[in-house]
C-alpha cells in the first residue's frame, strides 16, 4: 500500500510539473478589431505640408533679402561675381552668401574684432559656388580676404588675385600633388610617389625641382633611359652659373645639380654602345696594261 501511494504521488507530481512546463497562451488585446477603421491621416499630412511650405517660403524670403542687399551694395567685378555665383575677394558677408545662393541659416559666423570667420552650419551639406564646395570664408574689416575650398587633394585656399585664375588653381593643385607624392616617397611607396609627381608635372611644367624628383624616382625604379632624359631636362631648365653664384642661398638646389650631373655620368657609361657596322673593304681596280 505504501509503495502504491508513493507511486501515485510521484505520478501526480510529474503530471503537475508537465502541466506547468507546457505551452502558454497569452491573450493580448488586438490593436484593431475586424471592421474597425483607422482615423484619417489627411489632417496630419496637410499640417506637415503647410509647415514645410512655410519654412520654404521663409528661407526663400531670406535668400531674396540677402541677394537684394548684395546687389544694392556691389560694384563692378563684385557684381559680376555675384551674378556668376562665385565668391571673390573683397566681398561682404551678404555678397558671399548671395554668391553661394544661401541664407544666414546655412552659416555659422564667428567674430573677433575686425576679423570674422564664416563656416557651414552642417559640414555634410556645405554651400557651393561656381568653383566648388566652400568650407570657410574669412573676412577682414567685413571684406573677404580668403576662401577655402574642399577638393580631392585637400583644402585649397584662395587668398590673392593670382589664386583665383585658372593658372593659380592649377598651381595649387600641383603643389597638393607634390606634397602627397612626398608623403608616399617618405613611406617607401615609390610607384604612387611617381604617379603624383607625373600628374603635378602636367600642371606645373616649369618646375626644375619637380623634374629632379621625377628623375630620382625613375632612377630608383631602374628605368635609366627615362631617368637620364629627366636629369638632362632638369639641368637644362636651370641657369647653373646664376644659381652657383648665390652660394648657400640655393645650397639644396646646387646639391641637386651635382647629384644629377653625377647620375648622368653613371647612366651614360651604363648605356650600351651603339652597334657599328664594319667599314666596307676598298674596291680594287684591276691593273691596265698598255
Amino acid at each position: 500500500m505504501n509503495n502504491t501511494l508513493k507511486a501515485r504521488m510521484m505520478l501526480g507530481a510529474a503530471l503537475l510539473l508537465a502541466g506547468c512546463n507546457g505551452p502558454r497562451r497569452i491573450r493580448e488585446r488586438p490593436i484593431i478589431m475586424n471592421g474597425d477603421r483607422t482615423a484619417s491621416q489627411d489632417r496630419l499630412i496637410a499640417g506637415a505640408a503647410a509647415e514645410g511650405y512655410s519654412d520654404n517660403a521663409a528661407l526663400t524670403q531670406a535668400r531674396d533679402s540677402v541677394y537684394a542687399k548684395a546687389a544694392a551694395t556691389c560694384r563692378g567685378t563684385i557684381c559680376a561675381s555675384v551674378v556668376k555665383g562665385e565668391i571673390s575677394l573683397g566681398m561682404t558677408p551678404s555678397q558671399a552668401m548671395a554668391a553661394t545662393r544661401t541664407a544666414p541659416a546655412a552659416w555659422t559666423l564667428r567674430e573677433s574684432g575686425a576679423a570674422s570667420v564664416m563656416v557651414p552650419r552642417v559640414l555634410g551639406n556645405s554651400p557651393r559656388d561656381a568653383t566648388g564646395e566652400v568650407v570657410m570664408v574669412q573676412f577682414d574689416d567685413d571684406r573677404v580676404n580668403a576662401v577655402s575650398y574642399r577638393e580631392t587633394q585637400g583644402i585649397r585656399v584662395v587668398s590673392s588675385a593670382a589664386d583665383t585664375t585658372t593658372d593659380g588653381r592649377a598651381t595649387a593643385m600641383a603643389d597638393a600633388l607634390i606634397r602627397e607624392g612626398d608623403q608616399f616617397n617618405a613611406a617607401g611607396d615609390r610607384a604612387r610617389a611617381l604617379d603624383r609627381y607625373d600628374r603635378a608635372l602636367a600642371m606645373k611644367r616649369a618646375d626644375a625641382m619637380l623634374e629632379y624628383k621625377v628623375a630620382t624616382m625613375l632612377d630608383l625604379q631602374l628605368r635609366p633611359i627615362e631617368a637620364q632624359i629627366r636629369y638632362q631636362r632638369f639641368l637644362q631648365s636651370l641657369q647653373i652659373e646664376r644659381i652657383l653664384a648665390q652660394g648657400q642661398a640655393n645650397a639644396q638646389l646646387a646639391d641637386a645639380i651635382a647629384r644629377a650631373q653625377q647620375r648622368l655620368i653613371v647612366l651614360e657609361r651604363q648605356a650600351p654602345a651603339p652597334a657599328v657596322s664594319p667599314a666596307p673593304e676598298p674596291r680594287r681596280t684591276p691593273p691596265v696594261f698598255i
